[in-house]
C-alpha cells in the first residue's frame, strides 16, 4: 500500500495551509526540540516481564475513536488489532485476550464513569489508556478536570493490581482542527503524570513530530480526515511504536510493516 501524491486516501487538502500549520508546531527542518519535551525515562520494565512469562494474559485498550479504530481505518486493523496479531499470533501468546473497548467521541471523563464495564470486569493485568484528543476541545478550563481524571483512572488500575499504559495521542493536523488548538497542553499533562509515577509512555504525539520534521507534508499520510484520525498507515505506526516501548518490534515482522506488500 503505497501512495504516492498528496491525496491520501482520497482525502485533498491544501498543501500549503499544511506547511503553515506544521511550521508553526516546529515540524520544519532545523527545529532544536520537540514541543514540550518527551519523556525519556523507560518505565516498561513490569509489562516486559509479563511478556516474558508464558503465563496468559488479559490486555484491555481503551480509549476515544482512534482506539476505536472505525471508519478511518477502511476496514484494515487499527492499532489494538495489531497488538492483537502480535502479540497473540506471532509471539505465539495465543492464550492470550484482548479487548478493546474504545469509544469514539469519548473522554477521560467518559470512561472514568464506566470503568467497572469497560476495564474491570475483564480483570486486566494490563489497561493501555489513550484519550486526550476529545478531551482538548474543552480548552484551558478543562485542564485541571482532565489532571484530575487521570490521576484517578491510574489509581483504579493501580489498586485492580493492573499495569497502566499511558498514550499520548498522535499529532493532528490543526488548521482543519481549530477546536483541539490545546491538544499540546494535555499532552503535557499526559507525559508529568507519566514522569510523577512512574508509568510507561507511548509518547505518539512526540513521534510524530520527529517523524517529520523533515518531511512535513507526508504527515497527510497517516491521516485519513486531514486532521485527526490515523489512516490504515497511522495506525501502523500507533503500533509500532506501542511495540518498540514493549521490547517486541521486530522490523521483519508483518504487523511491524509500515506498508503492506
Amino acid at each position: 500500500m503505497t501512495q504516492k501524491n498528496s491525496e491520501p486516501f482520497g482525502r485533498k487538502v491544501d498543501r500549503r495551509d499544511f506547511l503553515g500549520t506544521v511550521g508553526s508546531l516546529g515540524l520544519i527542518a532545523g527545529a532544536d526540540a520537540l514541543p514540550g519535551g518527551a519523556t525519556t525515562q523507560d518505565y516498561g520494565e513490569p509489562v516486559r516481564k509479563l511478556l516474558a512469562n508464558s503465563e496468559p494474559m488479559t490486555w484491555v485498550i481503551t480509549g476515544d475513536s482512534i482506539t476505536q479504530g472505525a471508519l478511518h481505518t477502511f476496514g484494515w486493523k487499527s492499532y489494538p488489532e495489531l497488538f492483537a496479531e502480535r502479540v497473540r499470533w506471532e509471539l505465539r501468546r495465543v492464550r492470550d485476550i484482548v479487548i478493546n473497548t474504545g469509544i469514539s467521541g469519548d473522554t477521560s471523563g467518559g470512561i472514568l464513569k464506566e470503568t467497572e464495564w469497560r476495564i474491570f470486569r475483564f480483570h486486566p493485568h494490563v489497561t493501555s489508556l489513550m484519550f486526550g484528543t476529545n478531551d482538548c476541545v474543552a480548552g484551558a478550563t478543562g485542564r485541571d478536570a482532565f489532571r484530575q481524571n487521570l490521576n484517578t483512572l491510574l489509581d483504579q488500575i493501580e489498586a485492580h493490581k493492573s499495569l497502566p499504559i499511558l498514550h499520548a495521542p498522535n499529532l493532528i493536523f490543526y488548521h482543519n482542527a481549530p477546536r483541539r488548538q490545546d491538544l499540546l497542553a494535555y499532552v503535557e499533562i499526559i507525559r508529568a503524570t507519566a514522569r510523577e509515577r512512574e508509568v510507561l509512555l507511548v509518547d505518539h504525539y512526540a513521534h510524530w513530530i520527529e517523524r517529520h520534521k523533515d518531511r512535513p507534508a507526508e504527515l497527510l499520510y497517516w491521516l485519513n480526515d486531514g486532521s485527526i484520525h490515523p489512516n490504515p498507515c497511522g495506525h501502523r505506526e500507533l503500533a509500532n511504536l506501542m511495540f518498540k516501548r514493549l521490547g517486541i518490534f521486530d522490523p521483519n515482522s508483518r504487523t511491524c510493516r509500515l506498508f503492506v506488500e
